[in-house]
């Protein structure tokens, strides 16, 4: 048995970094257990001249396809959207787009205005300090007075509109529709040692450069310079419990392979929304016999996406292709509930460059575009480099039916149950899909575009796993408290996207860190009755 510390944090993504720096200032004894490792940056496909070949192997989106031994499968076959997903240190911030909305005060207020869903026990005004904590930690490009939000200060300006986003803007502004610069994760000055953006291509092939805040370079150095430990390689299977009912640490297997058990003090989840009910239900025992602190059912259960919408279109002029920041504007001139719209809730429009050369080709040969014979080569010119368009991030209700839990047969390489997914899209979200279609297609219309495709919902646009270990007051209807502690468990806690009462209609990553900040918070304010 290895010597026991104060805290293990199971996951050293978006919420293990921040939840680990937070905590260090504690001068407790914290280790981190992160099933990946470091991914090095000159192996990211941005670094090499093959890039579109090494996002759609290696790099890819899809633990399933990646098929890492450092990755666990999914099954996911009764689901629409497929998982994506990273195991690594930073997680899933290594291949994201750095798009970095907040929430909107309405979010956290969504059974109060709409009468859907439920409230989340804490508000906008409760998050604020973390928010702003989060983005001086992570370093955020943007520009002040957004009339979609209350005020806030991005550290730096904007990243350049481009080609894409200026014609895009333009269509908007005929229409007389809301956009702005989008915040992003992404430095658009030198910043705190890292370098500005150079424009490398997409960001979903991890940044290079370094210019995107993923958790590896922003959270990771801090915590481990304040005396964190990150062990890397080490795949939980279990949390374990005592005759008080109490956590006391977790089973693992090491890089070799070899079953270790870690005591602690305190259990801190931060896995994800599918990794996270995953471990919770796998440490089932005859005293958490439905699962470890689900004494409510509700552990894997309201399993959240947000369903995706792509809207693209050709133009005449050049655009930026594949350079830049996928993300250079957002609109939210839909994100509120609008009744004659007919669905409850709303989306953002994220608008993004274009394609690289490789991907222009398998588009337009997969629709017909491109033919093959004398014109072939002509059609693909005018194809590449004039693409541009958005996808819509259209809020996803939580349901119960839609869940996640162990699979009965399927195990990862270490022989532990994987998850498998349920879920189903519900009728609200394929009005709200089909909304953001039509109004798209204005948009690019409006821009100038002379060929529009569509394609609603993204199959592969799981990026986004919330909802199946909600906070909330009341024991019976959720699994953890207003600030992340078990109800049945009271030194296990989650700070991960898996506590979200609500998907909201924006990227979550943000949220998630700030959430993470605020646990750690709260714990640090209660130490002295933190078990109370």
């Amino acid at each position: 048995m290895l010597e026991p510390v104060d805290v293990v944090i199971i996951g050293a993504g978006a919420s293990g970094g921040a939840v680990a720096y937070s905590l260090a200032d504690t001068r407790m004894r914290i280790v981190c257990l992160e099933q990946g490792d470091w991914v090095k940056p000159t192996d990211y496909p941005s670094n090499n001249r093959d890039w579109e070949a090494r996002q759609l192997g290696p790099f890819n989106y899809s633990p399933n396809r990646r098929a890492r031994p450092l990755d666990y499968p999914i099954n996911e076959d009764n689901s629409p959207i497929k998982v994506a997903n990273f195991n690594g240190v930073g997680g899933g911030t290594i291949l994201y787009a750095g798009h970095y909305p907040r929430f909107h005060p309405s979010d956290f207020r969504v059974r109060s205005l709409d009468g859907v869903a439920d409230d989340w026990p804490i508000d906008y005004d409760t998050l604020q300090p973390y928010y702003a904590e989060n983005d001086r930690m992570t370093g955020v490009s943007g520009l002040a007075g957004d009339p979609a939000y209350p005020p806030k200060q991005p550290m730096m300006p904007p990243l350049p509109l481009g080609k894409s986003g200026a014609t895009l803007a333009r269509g908007l502004n005929k229409l007389g529709w809301h956009w702005w610069p989008s915040d992003s994760a992404i430095a658009s000055t030198d910043y705190e040692g890292r370098a500005k953006c150079i424009n490398l291509g997409h960001c979903t092939g991890g940044c290079a450069q370094g210019a995107k805040a993923s958790s590896d370079i922003t959270y990771w150095p801090a915590a481990i310079r304040a005396g964190v430990e990150l062990r890397t390689r080490c795949r939980v299977r279990e949390i374990t419990t005592n005759e008080n009912r109490m956590a006391s640490g977790v089973v693992y297997y090491d890089a070799d392979g070899i079953e270790q058990f870690q005591p602690a003090e305190v259990v801190i989840l931060a896995c994800n929304g599918i990794g996270t009910p995953r471990i919770l239900l796998n440490s089932a025992s005859s005293r958490f016999p439905n699962g470890l602190a689900n004494s409510s059912g509700q552990v894997g259960r309201n399993l959240m996406f947000h369903p995706y919408a792509r809207i693209y279109g050709y133009f005449d002029a050049t655009m930026d292709g594949y350079r830049g920041p996928g993300n250079c504007i957002w609109s939210q001139e839909f994100y509120e509930t609008d009744p004659s719209r007919g669905f409850v809730r709303g989306y953002t429009y994220e608008f993004s460059r274009g394609q690289g050369p490789v991907q222009a080709a398998i588009a337009g040969m997969s629709t017909g575009r491109i033919p093959w014979g004398e014109d072939h080569h002509d059609a693909y010119r005018k194809l590449f480099c004039h693409r541009t368009g958005m996808v819509a991030i259209c809020e996803d209700l939580p349901e119960e039916h839609n869940t996640v839990t162990l699979d009965p047969t399927l195990k990862d390489s270490s022989g532990i149950p994987v998850p498998r997914i349920d879920y189903t899209l519900s009728a609200n979200s394929r009005r709200m899909l089909d909304h953001a279609v039509a109004r798209g297609t204005e948009i690019l219309r409006a821009a100038g575009a002379y060929d529009i495709g569509t394609e609603a919902p993204l199959t592969e646009g799981g990026w986004h796993l919330m909802g199946t270990a909600r906070m909330g007051k009341d024991p019976e209807r959720s699994v953890v408290n207003e600030w992340g502690r078990s109800h049945d468990v009271k030194n296990l806690f989650v700070v991960d996207g898996s506590l979200f009462v609500t998907s909201a209609g924006v990227n979550p990553t943000c949220t998630i860190q700030a959430l993470a900040l605020y646990v750690a918070d709260s714990i640090k304010q209660r130490l002295a009755t933190l078990f109370d």
